[in-house]
Parts: structure tokens; C-alpha cells; sequence
């Protein structure tokens, strides 16, 4: 993607379809005057007499224990540098976007502009009352230091600058998992510091904390070692100069055990690795160009354990592993503050986990065969699933023991239930499944490439790295679209009834010919219908000469549906076809089945679609528990409807006993565990979260998934067609832009499957 491109693309998200990125929502009624006369005046009356009563029940009346103020003054934004508060909001209002997504912490952000130390902390202390906790952001040193240890002393809410913490606490505990592999003992590793901001002081000094010897520390700024005759250091610096008698990078660099860099890219060069001690370790932290690159580093040096800041290589050192969980936990027990106490129990519950059986959705969004602890697997993975109720109750019970949570914990099993219950928000399937279909991309046939739409789809799947783009259309047509949007990247054009590709045609027609000759189809007939793209495009999948497809955009479904289902064989052992929407609620992801192929399907051609629906969601690396749905419940009804869903669960229960599946049963008993377990404790659904829904007819499916759409404005992937050999996938009529680059992520990891099953 050229630069201006990118430009373009990121001011658009900033500004529509609304400005910004972050939006307060109500977490009451208010539809009705009643609703009204209790959220304000006068029933707001009561929860403000019963705080002046006693502070604490702001806690207990108010959002203040789940809003954390991000906070800064600009001076230090991230590759940006000093360009003032206001400039500095989009950073701090997609922190709290981070925030929000990866531990349910709501957020305000606050942008203050002064860069009076005394000013500014006055501030933030007038404004505390607000808020459960302060992370502060992006504000310059020396200056962040003293701002966060005032306000850590005059204010009885956890404060925390993750610009200092954050990347000490990830990288102490790739560090610590780094030392245990190469045997070496922590007191007499040799370590360098390339960098002296407030990252790396606050990194050095927890690294001493987990054991290094200050002795042994040898930091270095933009002027070189920083040595104790230099003049003019600051209290942080001095308390890191040394007395020996080395003066640049490159001397530090001899014989260290270790290379922490927090500094600028590509200052470390091959030979100063190779004078690095046995078994190295170096974290090139820079980003997004390292001190070293990934792939320099470990072809000069074959034993070294290399971690860097960025996502593309192994051992990524990245904040998001910390400041959610961190907070959430500090939250959670209503903590004064985030100690050495607490953030030292990050450490070790990251360093921890690494060390911990990987689940199969991490190996599967990673596209590994099996993720295990060793050099290029020291901390765990941002999208792993475990991270939100493994690290806050480690951060909770050290508040605890340190004495500095007000409300503790006693029921840590509750608590973790608590926690898998927040990780619901929808747009983390998203992200895994881009992330999914980046780690290997495949080509995707884009049938109808000359609609701007899905030339803008196209472009997004190759500027993302999801895909390759195969553009299917009107050549001159496309050729225009492509210079009006700004994508010059060289892509393979088809235009199916062109004469340069008829010899395609005619050998794709004789293909279909043979497969449809004794139903009536000629020669003749089978070599015109080539022209058609999605007849073409099915062929072009079908001879391996593309990855997969996915066309739809602007006909109806049931005309795009025939060429596929005439063309493509169906998968080993299915005999129906089916399709499902994946859903993505607050609650988490919910994929419905099915939702546009089956009209009225029997008991086991449900049964057939449960299973098809089953393989899907474990594809996605969820473990399915299906909900077969009916207006009955356990033979309340003997309707036609209600037995066919009956006798597919009865089958399931007897030929796949291992598929976690009940009904019938009626939606609300299915989504709500307290009212299934109280009605129905027989069921093999209790105790199970159910995350998929399998209904009696096609009426009830479409209906529902495109109901949920609108309505409640959940965000669909599909669908997704199901049981067939080769990944073809068909839009609905109209999709948006995110939807078919959801759906072409989709066809990319059908393909990565596919593939590993031929």
C-alpha cells in the first residue's frame, strides 16, 4: 500500500462513520419516564446521599470501579515525539480501545495540556474521584518519573505509567523464561541496555528486582556508555553508570550475555552479535525497526534468543500482555495502587503461562503444529485466550497479600468464571481470524471484481496480507476502478470472455462437459457457459489453478449458489450441504446453521448439518456445545417440527456421543444457563456455554442471524458454506466492504484446512 494510500485509509477510519473510536453507552433502561425519573432527577437523589454517607459506595452505585482515566500531555507519543496533547488524543483514545477489548475496561481518555510537572499532577489529583485507576501515556522523562511517583503517593487509586511498566514487566518475564533455557545463572548474566528513557530504566530496575546484579548492568544512551565520570546525568542515569573502562555499544557488546534494546533500529550490526557470550539473548525491543532484524540475528548466531517488538517473528514483547490484565486485577480488588508486589506477580503468571500446554485455538490463530515453551516460545501470545483469567487473579491475590485491596477475593473459581464471562466481546474473533489467514495466505478468486466494492475488498485482502487477490472482471473496468482508489499493486486480472481466454475456457468447458453430459449438457453449451464467471471462477478453483473463491456480491444467492454445487464435489463422507453464520455477540461467538441452503431439512439431514457445524466452529478453534432449537421443550410439543429435532439429537446422542448436543429447546433456555439448569438439569448442556445454534427450518435461521444484524447490530461472518471439497464461499446480496474481507479471510483459512487434509 503507498503511503498517501495509507494516509487516506486511516484518516477515513478516524472520521467515519463517526469521529474517533470510542463512544459512551447507557448500562440501563431509559425508554420509559419511569426509567428516566430513577437514572436522574429525582431517584439520582439516593445513590448520591448514600456516597456522601460513605465514599466507598461510589464503588457500589456508580461505573467507578470499571473506568480507568488514560492520561497524558503529549511529549512522548510513541515514533510521533513531543506533538502536544490534543495531536496525542487519537493514541490515547485507541489505548482505551485496547483497554476495552482485551479485559472489559471502560475508559476516558484525558489529554492535559501543560508540561508543568506541578500543573499537571494537580490536575489529574482534581479529577481522580472519577475514575477506578490512572494509566498514564506517552509523557517525556525525566518528567514521567516524578509525575508517577507523586501521584502514586497522594492518590488512593492504582496509577500506573505503562510507557515505564509495561514493556519492563513483558520483558522481565520473556527474560526470566530466556535465562532458564540457557542454564545460566541470573546473578552472573552480563547485561546491556541500549536506551536510558523511561522504558528502560523502569526495565533495568525490574530486572534487578527478578535477580540481575547492578554490577553486571551496563547501559548505554545516544552518547554511549554511561559511565560515572560523564557530567550532567540525571538521578535515573546515575544510578546506572558504571566504572568501567568501556565507552561505546560495540566494547558493552563483548562478551554480554544479554542485549535489552529500547532505543532506535538497526544500531546493532552482525559482528557485535558474534562478540556476544554463549547462548544470547538479545530483546531488540525498537519498533517498528529493531536494533537488529530477526532474521540477521538468527542467521549470524544459531544459539541466540532473539524477541523483538513486532508481531511478524517469534517472542513478541508487546504491552497489550500486560497494562488490561494488570488493571483488571487491581480493579477487581478495589486496589490502592500497583506495587512492585503486583507487578512482579505479572511477571511470573506471564512467564508462567508460557510454560503452560498451549490451547489448540492459539497453535490454530498462530498456524502452528504445537506452540511449546522453549527459544522461540518465551512469553505468550497476545491473542491467547488464557491471558484474561490467568493474569488479573495474579495481580489480584498479590494486592491481597501486600495489603493494598480494599474488597479481596475469597471465590477465586468464581472469579476466573467471571473473567471468561468478560472476554466475550465480538471483534476478538475478528482479529484471530485475520491473524489466522495472514500466517499463510492463499489466492482468492474475487468473481466480481469490477465492482468498486469488491475491488476495495480485494485491495484491503492484499494491503492486510491476507490473501492474493485473483481480480475476475471486465478488464478496462477494473483497470479504472484500480486507478481511482489507489491500487497500483500488480495483481492478476481475468476477464473470462476475452479471446486470451479461450483456451482456458474451452479446456474448463470440456471439464463440465464430462461431469454433465448424461444431464442434458453439450459440448457446445458446457464451453459458452465458461464465459460466466462464477462458472469460471468455480473451475479455477477446482483445478488448483486458484486457492479458493468468493463471489455473490451482486446476485441473488440462489443464482450464485447453482454453478458451485453443480462443480464442486462435496467434502469425503458429506452428503448435504449446508451453511452457517458466525456471530459475534457480547457474549462471545455464536455460529447459526443453518442459514441460507436447506429449506426444511429432515432429522438427519440436521443431524448431517450439526455435524458439518460442528467440524466449522472447531476450525475457528472453538469447542462447539450445540443448542438443536424448537418452539418446544423436551417433548412439550409432538409437532412435525419439533420431532425431526428430536430424532437428529436422539442420532447425534447415539453415533457421535462425543459431540456435546441437546433439545429441543427453546432459544432462552439454551442461551441462559440459570434458567436451563433450573428447568432442565438433565440436560447435556448444563454447565456448557452454548455456541451454537442449529434450527428446525432455513425460515427461522435467515431470519434470526439478519433480525440479530440489524437490531441488536452484531457483526456476521457468512455465510459460510460448509461441506464441500474445495473453499468457495458466497456473499449475501449487497455485503459491505468488512464483510467480504471477513468472508476472503474465511476462504484463506477453508484453504489452509483443506490443504492439510489432501
Amino acid at each position: 500500500m503507498s503511503d498517501s494510500r495509507k494516509r487516506h485509509e486511516a484518516l477515513i477510519y478516524h472520521a467515519k462513520p463517526q469521529p474517533g473510536k470510542i463512544e459512551v453507552v447507557p448500562t440501563k433502561k431509559y425508554a420509559t419516564q419511569h426509567d428516566l425519573s430513577l437514572a436522574y432527577s429525582p431517584g439520582v437523589a439516593e445513590p448520591c446521599l448514600e456516597i456522601e454517607k460513605d465514599p466507598n459506595n461510589a464503588y457500589k452505585y456508580t461505573a467507578k470501579g470499571n473506568l480507568v482515566a488514560v492520561i497524558t500531555n503529549g511529549t512522548a507519543v510513541l515514533g510521533l515525539g513531543n506533538i502536544g496533547a490534543l495531536a496525542s488524543k487519537p493514541v490515547m483514545e485507541g489505548k482505551a480501545l485496547l483497554f476495552k477489548i482485551f479485559a472489559d475496561i471502560d475508559v476516558f481518555d484525558i489529554e492535559v495540556d501543560t508540561t508543568d510537572i506541578d500543573k499537571f499532577i494537580e490536575t489529574v489529583k482534581a479529577i481522580a474521584p472519577t475514575f477506578g485507576g490512572i494509566n498514564l501515556e506517552d509523557i517525556k522523562a525525566p518528567e514521567a518519573f516524578e509525575i508517577e511517583r507523586r501521584l502514586k503517593e497522594e492518590l488512593d487509586i492504582p496509577v500506573m505509567h505503562d510507557d515505564q511498566h509495561g514493556t519492563a514487566i513483558i520483558s522481565a518475564a520473556a527474560l526470566k523464561n530466556a535465562i532458564e533455557i540457557t542454564g545460566k545463572n541470573i546473578k552472573d548474566i552480563q547485561v546491556v541496555i541500549n536506551g536510558a528513557g523511561a522504558a528502560a530504566i523502569s526495565c533495568t530496575k525490574l530486572y534487578l528486582k527478578l535477580g540481575v546484579q547492578v554490577s553486571n548492568v551496563v547501559m548505554c544512551d545516544s552518547k554511549g556508555v554511561i559511565r560515572k565520570d560523564r557530567d550532567n546525568l540525571n538521578e535515573q542515569k546515575q544510578e546506572f553508570a558504571t566504572n568501567k573502562d568501556i565507552h561505546t555499544l560495540e566494547e558493552a557488546m563483548h562478551n554480554a550475555d544479554v542485549f535489552i534494546g529500547l532505543s532506535k533500529g538497526n544500531v546493532v550490526s552482525p559482528e557485535m552479535l558474534l562478540s556476544m557470550a554463549k547462548d544470547p539473548i538479545v530483546f531488540a525491543m525498537a519498533n517498528p525497526v529493531p536494533e537488529i532484524s530477526y532474521d540477521v540475528a538468527v542467521a549470524t548466531r544459531k544459539d541466540i534468543i532473539m524477541a523483538t517488538g513486532r508481531s511478524d517473528h517469534p517472542n513478541q514483547v508487546n504491552n497489550v500482555l500486560g497494562f488490561p490484565f494488570i488493571f483488571r486485577g487491581a480493579l477487581d480488588v478495589r486496589a490502592t495502587k500497583i506495587n512492585e508486589e503486583m507487578k512482579m506477580a505479572a511477571v511470573h503468571a506471564l512467564a508462567e503461562l508460557a510454560k503452560k500446554t498451549v490451547p489448540e485455538q492459539v497453535n490454530i490463530v498462530y498456524d502452528e503444529i504445537s506452540l511449546s515453551f522453549g527459544k522461540e516460545y518465551i512469553i505468550p501470545k497476545p491473542f491467547d485466550p488464557r491471558l484474561i483469567y490467568e493474569i488479573p487473579p495474579a495481580i489480584a491475590k498479590a494486592a491481597i497479600d501486600s495489603g493494598v485491596a480494599l474488597e479481596p477475593i475469597t471465590d477465586w473459581v468464581k472469579y476466573q468464571e467471571e473473567l471468561m464471562d468478560r472476554s466475550g466481546t465480538g471483534s476478538k474473533e475478528i482479529r484471530l481470524l485475520h491473524n489466522r489467514a495472514k500466517n499463510n495466505p492463499k489466492s482468492i478468486v474475487f468473481a466480481e471484481a469490477d465492482h468498486l466494492d469488491v475491488l476495495k475488498a480485494a485491495q484491503r485482502v492484499h494491503d492486510e496480507k491476507i490473501g492474493f487477490p485473483i481480480l475476475l472482471g471486465r478488464r478496462e473496468v477494473i483497470l479504472e476502478l484500480k486507478e481511482e482508489i489507489g491500487f497500483h499493486a500488480d495483481v492478476l486480472i481475468i476477464d473470462p470472455k476475452t479471446d486470451e481466454e479461450e483456451e482456458r475456457r474451452n479446456r474448463y468447458g470440456e471439464i463440465y462437459w464430462k461431469s454433465r453430459q448424461r444431464k442434458g449438457t453439450t459440448l457446445f453449451q458446457a464451453r459458452k457457459i465458461m464465459r460466466e464467471r462464477n462458472y469460471f471462477a468455480a473451475m479455477m478453483v477446482n483445478s488448483g489453478e486458484a486457492d479458493s473463491l468468493i463471489t455473490g456480491y451482486s446476485r441473488s444467492y440462489p443464482s450464485v449458489v447453482k454453478p458451485m454445487l453443480e462443480l464442486i464435489e462435496k467434502a469425503n463422507g458429506v452428503t448435504r450441504v449446508a451453511a452457517a453464520n458466525l456471530m459475534l455477540t457480547k457474549q462471545g461467538p455464536l455460529f447459526l446453521a443453518d442459514t441460507t441452503i436447506n429449506i426444511n431439512p429432515t432429522a438427519k439431514d440436521l443431524a448431517k448439518i450439526s455435524q458439518l457445524t460442528y467440524s466449522l466452529a472447531r476450525m475457528f478453534g472453538v469447542k462447539p456445545n450445540i443448542a438443536m432449537l424448537s418452539f418446544s421443550n423436551f417433548g412439550s410439543s409432538e409437532s412435525e417440527s419439533a420431532v425431526k429435532i428430536r430424532e437428529a439429537v436422539a442420532y447425534i446422542h447415539r453415533h457421535f456421543p462425543q459431540v456435546v448436543i441437546d433439545g429441543e429447546l427453546q432459544a432462552d433456555f439454551a442461551l441462559n444457563r440459570e434458567m436451563l439448569a433450573k428447568e432442565f438439569p438433565f440436560s447435556k448442556l448444563n454447565g456448557q456455554k452454548v455456541n451454537v445454534l442449529i434450527f428446525p427450518n432455513l425460515d427461522a435461521a435467515n431470519i434470526t442471524y439478519k433480525l440479530m444484524k440489524q437490531v441488536d447490530e452484531i457483526e456476521s461472518v457468512g455465510p459460510i458454506l460448509m461441506g464441500l471439497k474445495k473453499p468457495v464461499h458466497i456473499l449475501q446480496l449487497g455485503a459491505s466492504v468488512d464483510e467480504m474481507v471477513n468472508m476472503a479471510a474465511v476462504a484463506v483459512v477453508d484453504a489452509q484446512q483443506k490443504g492439510k487434509h489432501k
